[in-house]
């Protein structure tokens, strides 16, 4: 359950990152703009495709720990974005489960 609540702030993070910003220049949570903007397609419903190397490799490098700072945000649904496909996405790069 801890882990599941620790994917879903990662996936609002994320989210708040595409919304924010605006360049590559820009991050959120040592997450570019770009990754941010390349897994979007990933977590909007209702049939989205499979996370890119873009995504997964960008998601790789995130801070996961400040993602999951985000988990109650309400901006992921307004955004179009379901937090449920959102906390699949570290699992469909194969990328480690954060710690706590």
């Amino acid at each position: 359950m801890e882990k599941m609540k620790g994917l879903q702030a990662l996936i609002l993070a994320m989210v708040m990152v595409m919304a924010i910003a605006t360049t590559d220049a820009q991050s959120i949570c040592n997450m570019p703009a770009s990754g941010l903007m390349a897994c979007k397609p990933a977590v909007t419903p209702p049939n989205p495709p499979p996370p890119t190397s873009t995504c997964c490799s960008a998601l790789s490098h995130a801070n996961m720990r400040c993602l999951c700072s985000y988990k109650n945000s309400k901006l992921l649904p307004s955004l179009g974005i379901d937090p449920n496909l959102a906390m699949k996405l570290p699992s469909l790069c194969k990328l480690p489960h954060p710690a706590n």
